[in-house]
């Protein structure tokens, strides 16, 4: 069964986009999963299919109508996909959400414009509110776009290599260590030579302490939860020692 993906949004035309192309593009003509895209001005109210409206309580902008909203994604068949609002104030969209979406059947995405969408929508259909990170963009369509493909990537049969997901920053809660290929030597730099010795066991030694060490010094939230997630699982062996 395909991974279904739907997208409502003001601009239609933004997809498939980069969902076309590479592994992504090439899973979807195999039929691993699926894209549907719905433009929400059909759903729109008059002869201009207006969306959207004034802000209660008065302020800058325009917020979309949960009426039009409601229209849009009552017209599919949601089952049970979460529908996701891509808002700059959601909850950080991680690789373990990616992986957690992955499990799934699919997912609906709700591409917000102007000053964001009615609450009464949110919460009346049960929207889940995604964000990228801490800055906002004109709309939820780049957004959508890359929620879907760090999801649509983890599905069997897509990556031609799933074991490289397995190695890939954030998977194991630290950076990705940094890659080398040929040449040996390129402009004075080269390749470390624990990466040429064919120890297996010390190039993963080595690939965990530089993904360690780029973790410490990059993203010190990250480094964090690693250390105590190392703490936990130390903790948890030694209560089975006891």
């Amino acid at each position: 069964m395909a991974f279904d993906v739907s997208i409502i949004t003001l601009y239609p035309e933004a997809f498939p986009g980069l969902l076309d192309v590479s592994i992504l593009g090439r899973a979807k003509r195999e039929g691993i999963w699926s894209l549907d895209v719905t433009d929400l001005r059909a759903f729109g109210l008059g002869k201009h299919r207006q969306v959207d409206e004034s802000p209660a309580g008065g302020g800058a902008g325009l917020v979309l109508r949960p009426d039009v909203a409601a229209a849009a994604i009552d017209s599919l068949d949601v089952a049970d996909r979460p529908v996701i609002y891509l808002s700059p104030r959601g909850k950080p969209f991680t690789q373990a959400l990616a992986r957690e979406l992955a499990s799934g059947p699919g997912m609906v995405c709700f591409c917000g414009r102007f000053e964001g969408l009615d609450e009464r929508v949110i919460e009346k259909r049960n929207m889940i509110e995604i964000s990228l990170g801490d800055f906002v963009l004109a709309g939820g369509e780049a957004a959508a776009q890359a929620v879907v493909e760090a999801t649509v990537r983890l599905l069997p049969g897509v990556a031609g290599n799933q074991a490289s997901l397995e190695d890939e920053s954030f998977s194991n809660g630290l950076l990705e260590y940094p890659q080398y290929t040929l040449p040996r030597e390129w402009e004075g730099e080269t390749t470390p030579e624990v990466l040429l010795s064919g120890d297996h066991k010390k190039i993963d030694e080595w690939r965990l302490n530089r993904s360690k060490l780029l973790t410490e010094a990059r993203r010190a939230d990250l480094w964090a939860a690693y250390l105590n997630g190392q703490r936990i699982r130390a903790s948890e062996t030694d209560d089975e020692h006891d």
